[in-house]
């Protein structure tokens, strides 16, 4: 599929049939989001990966055991047979930045403006999304609200922070979209798009 398409069929899916996933899709998925760019290389991010009906449905008795979240408009997210919890690893930019070709020894972070590791990480969902897209399959990125569960049931480790969850398979042909879109729509460019100052838009004007 050519990169613009994947662009343009990018979106959130929320329906997805009942039948797995090949090992080969897990894996290329997975292979993909270790490309994402990273802050002097460092890598700082990982990925907890409920691959196949079983460790799926374990995640999800402890991410919404009472199925509160998406049950009435969209139960069959639950469906999905793969569910990647890309995980921010804030001291492995930390200890890469405190070596000797970068010289902060100290591993403060107020050297840093923003937390990159959790950017980095961003970055490697935004990769499992597009690549979904690709293989023909939809995807969806949600946030999770029970972390402290979450991180106790499956052993993360404290300053391991999950950034979210991207639950993958194949989509439903009735996927509905969310009704955000037209309750808010697409921001104008005119909205987004600053052109060399704040508030600069098309043709200079402030």
């Amino acid at each position: 599929m050519e990169f613009q398409e994947v662009v343009r069929k990018r979106k959130m899916v929320r329906s997805f049939e009942d039948r797995p996933l090949s090992r080969e899709i897990v894996e290329k998925l997975l292979a993909n989001a270790q490309r994402a760019p990273s802050a002097g290389f460092s890598q700082a991010y990982a990925f907890l990966v409920f691959d196949g009906k079983e460790e799926v449905q374990l995640f999800w008795s402890v991410a919404d055991p009472e199925r509160k979240g998406w049950s009435t408009k969209w139960p069959d997210l639950y469906n999905a047979p793969l569910v990647v919890v890309p995980c921010s690893e804030k001291d492995v930019a930390l200890d890469r930045y405190a070596r000797p070709d970068k010289g902060w020894t100290d591993r403060s972070e107020s050297h840093w403006p923003v937390p990159y590791w959790d950017i980095d990480t961003a970055m490697a969902a935004m990769l499992i999304l597009l690549s979904a897209v690709d293989l023909g399959l939809g995807a969806l990125f949600f946030g999770i609200f029970r972390m402290r569960e979450l991180k106790e049931a499956f052993g993360i480790p404290e300053r391991v922070t999950p950034i979210g969850a991207i639950a993958i398979g194949h989509p439903k042909p009735y996927d509905r979209p969310s009704p955000s879109i037209e309750t808010v729509g697409r921001r104008p460019a005119a909205q987004v798009v600053h052109r060399g100052a704040w508030g600069r838009h098309e043709g200079g004007a402030a």
